[in-house]
């Protein structure tokens, strides 16, 4: 399997960022009511999309190059060039979620060519919403969507 779970449209603005000394997180619950709890998926790797205030697509980027996390490219846009050009983001993370509620360790990719494809499939009918298309993508059933958590909560 490529992708493990993913986010979709979440706001910029409920990230907690983090300040000196604090480091900040990235949470999210599960949208389904098999599971209750919520986990940060601030070390997270995989894909993301930024998304400008009308939704349209502005960049795609990957996290897990290194030691690059998704928590930490967003980082980056809120101060690089792309700074000002996004409010929300998408991403398709590729570390499963434990029992616990933690993100699991990386993982050797064992997957066939239908399942990848289905997987690309299914990233670029959820960042882009083509009208034409009538059905969503098939990521499989063990691929888990997550909510943004709120600040508040």
């Amino acid at each position: 399997m490529l992708i493990r779970n993913y986010g979709l449209f979440w706001h910029r603005s409920r990230v907690k960022w983090g300040k000196a000394r604090t480091k900040g997180t990235l949470e999210g619950y599960f949208k389904g009511a098999k599971r209750q709890g919520c986990v940060d998926f601030r070390e997270q790797r995989g894909i993301y999309v930024l998304y400008d205030e009308t939704f349209r697509i502005v960049y795609v980027g990957q996290a897990g190059r290194g030691n690059q996390c998704l928590f930490a490219r967003l980082k980056q846009h809120k101060s690089d060039h792309l700074a000002e050009r996004w409010t929300r983001f998408s991403w398709f993370g590729t570390r499963g979620v434990t029992d616990d509620w933690e993100l699991g360790a990386d993982e050797k990719f064992r997957t066939d060519l239908s399942s990848v494809l289905n997987h690309i499939e299914g990233i670029l009918l959820a960042v882009a919403e083509p009208p034409l298309n009538l059905q969503r993508g098939r990521f499989g059933g063990d691929v888990e969507q997550y909510l943004q958590e709120r600040p508040d909560a």
